[in-house]
């Protein structure tokens, strides 16, 4: 990786024509955006834990590593992960925490994170602090993983997942404590609709206080707040073994 930190761009929720697609966002702090390694794809060769390190753009903490042939990248850092250990991407590489393996050759019980669906295309499932997915059992060329929600699904065994669970699990009893925070956080104020005026709003207007006054609740844009608005994935359903809503 070229660059480990560039300014994060500034969207405020609006799209090219500089109209508003997602509302309360705007107004965040500058910072930093960190270049994670989510593909861990640096096999065989050692790295060092030199720093970890705090990121403003995610909830787990990051470690800083620096390999045997000089170059740096960072990652997310699990639980047991501390200054100046080694870690190894590949399958040789030891079963502890920080290092990168197939799923089909760690062993039934460790708790994995940064789990990639498609090999060799980076971790996309188990990334936010204090989450961890247990390997369950090994069936014909899958993995059955137990995801931090209570779903247990169907992974290719040779993606890659890193050993351990993540750290920093305390972020959740965090108190925000003022207004100003979350707008330096980039989220704005969200108004209900009742108190909006009728112009704003499908729910605003009345005299008083009033009720949504309507069979059914609609969005800010008229559309329907209640019931089923999505399409299923179908796609994936296959790959489920057991839903988190039984």
């Amino acid at each position: 990786m070229n660059k480990l930190k560039f300014i994060k761009k500034k969207h405020s929720g609006r799209d090219a024509s500089g109209s508003v697609t997602v509302r309360h966002q705007g107004g965040e702090h500058k910072r930093f955006m960190r270049a994670i390694d989510f593909k861990r794809d640096k096999l065989g060769i050692l790295g060092k834990v030199v720093s970890i390190e705090y990121d403003p753009n995610r909830t787990s903490e990051i470690a800083l590593i620096q390999y045997a042939d000089g170059d740096k990248r960072y990652i997310l850092r699990p639980k047991g992960l501390n200054l100046s250990d080694v870690i190894k991407s590949g399958n040789d590489a030891e079963v502890k925490p920080g290092n990168t393996l197939r799923l089909n050759v760690i062993s039934i019980g460790t708790f994995v994170h940064n789990v990639e669906l498609t090999p060799g295309m980076g971790g996309q499932l188990v990334r936010t602090a204090g989450s961890g997915a247990q390997v369950m059992a090994q069936e014909g060329g899958f993995v059955h993983l137990k995801l931090p929600s209570g779903e247990i699904r169907k992974v290719r065994g040779e993606c890659f997942a890193t050993v351990g669970a993540l750290g920093n699990m305390e972020r959740k009893n965090k108190v925000i404590g003022k207004a100003g925070r979350k707008r330096n956080m980039g989220i704005r104020p969200t108004v209900r609709g009742v108190a909006q005026s009728p112009r704003s709003h499908p729910h605003g207007g009345g005299e008083g206080r009033s009720g949504i006054g309507m069979t059914t609740p609609k969005t800010y844009t008229g559309r329907k707040a209640v019931g089923k608005t999505r399409k299923k994935k179908k796609y994936s359903n296959k790959y489920i073994i057991q839903r988190r809503k039984k």
